[in-house]
């Protein structure tokens, strides 16, 4: 039996992928309370990275394509932390997005809106959250975006 988010996401026809493994010496997600704070997720798809620079060689919906792939991750995480039901999700908190790009480009959070508009469409107001969205001049593997989020579950 589906839950009502797992409906929803069969709606929105997105698959999630398998929760990626840490690349390094870190856990994916930690449970402290009945908050969920998922490690930083990067920018990747079924066909591997999505890599680039905003304000150098990629544009803003690119890298809000990036972002939303983050955000699948991030749900994949919350599902593994939640024992594979996204039904017990309460509320997403907040979301920390880190853009790859130029010291003059300054649309990071046109970029993070593809994060945050994928946790409204999946959870409805319960994927508003507050968020910051800040430039980073080089993130891991030359990834494009890396997003990291904190959810309360039941």
């Amino acid at each position: 039996m589906t839950g009502k988010i797992d409906a929803r996401l069969a709606e929105l026809g997105l698959e999630l992928p398998d929760a990626p493994a840490p690349a390094a010496n870190y856990v994916p997600y930690v449970q402290s309370g009945d908050l969920v704070f998922v490690s930083g997720q990067i920018s990747q798809s079924k066909d591997g990275l999505i890599k680039g620079r905003l304000g150098a060689d990629m544009d803003v919906a690119a890298g809000a394509t990036a972002a939303r792939a983050c955000g699948l991750s991030i749900l994949a995480q919350v599902r593994a932390a939640c024992g594979g039901d996204l039904d017990r999700v309460v509320r997403v908190v907040k979301l920390t997005g880190f853009v790859n790009s130029t010291g003059d480009f300054t649309d990071q959070p046109k970029v993070i809106n593809g994060c945050s508009d994928l946790m409204v469409e999946v959870f409805g107001d319960a994927g508003r959250h507050a968020r910051a969205a800040v430039s980073a001049p080089a993130l891991p593997l030359g990834v494009a975006v890396e997003i990291e989020a904190v959810v309360q579950i039941k």
